[in-house]
């Protein structure tokens, strides 16, 4: 949790400061560096900045809360892997072997989880994040219930949660259906789905009109499944809305799902914006193990 200071503080060192640095020095970073432009502060004054704050999600959210509207808007989840293949991982830690997206494969590196939030009006920010830490005996779905528990906690009510079919666990849904929560996940083509009084079949084998149908998804429950082409390929992706009623008329799951990856697009953009700032704060902290270049995956 980030210090609230009861007196102003008489630190030569601080956040605003250390952060226009860190945007305004293109290559040497280092508290060296920092010392030197700024000759009224010490080498070891900034050192103690770096030790001294600790910054955390909830200090993100307080951060963005005064520019957002909390109730109605489309929450979404996703991940990236910052690359870091020349590390390792018994040595530094938070860097693992984690499912890379752009490389389709497992690839060495940090795995940054993020929660993203668009309100009715249209502004997008940052709410919510994790760095995925395999000592802690966590997983990816772990951490995201994690991050939707403590978003509502602070006071988000979104209309909608959406997340790609990774997150779309038995374990995840059946919770969120638990607690009302509407959401739109992304689902594979081999998921199975039934009809009413019917057998189970894979979703990519059942007729989905464009309005999409009501359907039972396995250990799941009764959630409308739509198809969509994406990529050149079959998209499918489930709805849940608590109201029933609501669930058989809801026509709007393509808007939806564009919110959605319009969040997704932005989260990338973010992560790649944000990979220049965390190698330039690694670089310069003397207090935390070094980290090499990141790299967005």
């Amino acid at each position: 949790m980030m210090r609230v200071l009861t007196k102003p503080s008489s630190a030569t060192c601080n956040l605003n400061l250390y952060t226009l640095f860190l945007l305004a020095e293109p290559k040497y970073v280092s508290c060296q560096r920092l010392a030197q432009i700024l000759e009224h502060l010490s080498h070891d004054s900034i050192n103690r900045f770096l030790a001294r704050e600790r910054y955390t999600a909830y200090d993100l959210f307080e951060s963005v809360k005064p520019r957002i509207q909390l109730q109605g808007g489309t929450l979404s989840g996703d991940d990236t892997v910052l690359d870091k293949p020349y590390s390792d991982p018994s040595k530094t830690s938070l860097i693992d072997y984690f499912w890379s997206g752009k490389h389709k494969k497992v690839v060495k590196g940090i795995n940054l989880m993020t929660l993203y939030y668009t309100d009715p009006h249209g502004v997008s920010v940052p709410v919510n994040y994790r760095l995925n830490d395999k000592s802690e005996g966590k997983t990816k779905h772990d951490y995201f219930r994690e991050m939707l528990f403590e978003g509502m906690d602070w006071g988000l009510m979104p209309g909608m949660i959406t997340a790609d079919s990774w997150y779309a666990c038995v374990e995840t849904l059946t919770l969120l259906k638990h607690q009302e929560w509407g959401f739109l996940f992304a689902i594979e083509s081999n998921r199975l789905v039934a009809l009413e009084h019917q057998a189970y079949e894979p979703v990519r084998d059942l007729d989905i009109p464009a309005a999409g149908r009501v359907v039972h998804l396995k250990q799941v429950g009764r959630v409308k499944v739509f198809r969509t082409v994406f990529k050149d390929e079959f998209r499918h992706y489930i709805v849940f809305l608590p109201d029933s009623t609501a669930l058989e008329s809801f026509t709007e799951a393509e808007r939806w799902w564009e919110k959605s990856l319009k969040n997704f697009t932005i989260i990338k953009h973010m992560f790649a914006a944000s990979i220049k700032f965390l190698n330039k704060v690694f670089e310069t902290s003397e207090v935390n193990v070094k980290l090499p270049k990141l790299t967005c995956a």
